[in-house]
């Protein structure tokens, strides 16, 4: 039973990173800034009680899971630009994709650190502001 699962999983698994347009460098980057920020907003949320998403800013099942379905509909679009790359003969779509995406994460990863109390150097707060400022602030399109 546990070779079924295994190999059964793996399929899946090997079926998903197909369509997502395979297993390189900018999907493998996404992922993980994916798993960090949905872990840094976990214990941002858990241990310090400082998100910006409830109301005493304590851990919230209900946005655990709008925190995951985000990060799905991310991969969902990942994969659309994987089509338009198909489609056009090109792998600037989903790369394009993947790059604002990956900023995104990063900001989100830069905020919780930030409510956390870790100092961040001058020259990333610039950079955050910078893009905040060019792409509206971030909190507000998170509820």
């Amino acid at each position: 039973m546990k070779d079924i699962f295994a190999i059964s999983f793996g399929f899946v698994g090997c079926i998903i990173v197909t369509a997502l347009g395979g297993w390189d460098t900018a999907l493998q980057t996404l992922l993980i800034f994916m798993a960090v920020d949905f872990v840094s907003g976990l214990v941002l949320a858990g241990v310090f009680k400082r998100s910006h998403k409830t109301e005493g800013g304590a851990l919230s099942s209900r946005c655990c899971w709008r925190g995951i379905a985000k990060k799905v509909m991310q991969l969902l679009i990942v994969l659309t630009a994987q089509q338009i790359d198909i489609m056009i003969g090109s792998d600037f779509v989903r790369l394009a994709v993947i790059i604002a995406f990956l900023t995104g994460e990063l900001i989100s990863i830069t905020e919780n650190a930030g409510l956390m109390g870790i100092p961040i150097p001058p020259a990333i707060s610039r950079a955050l502001d910078v893009l905040n400022s060019k792409g509206g602030d971030r909190r507000d399109a998170r509820t």
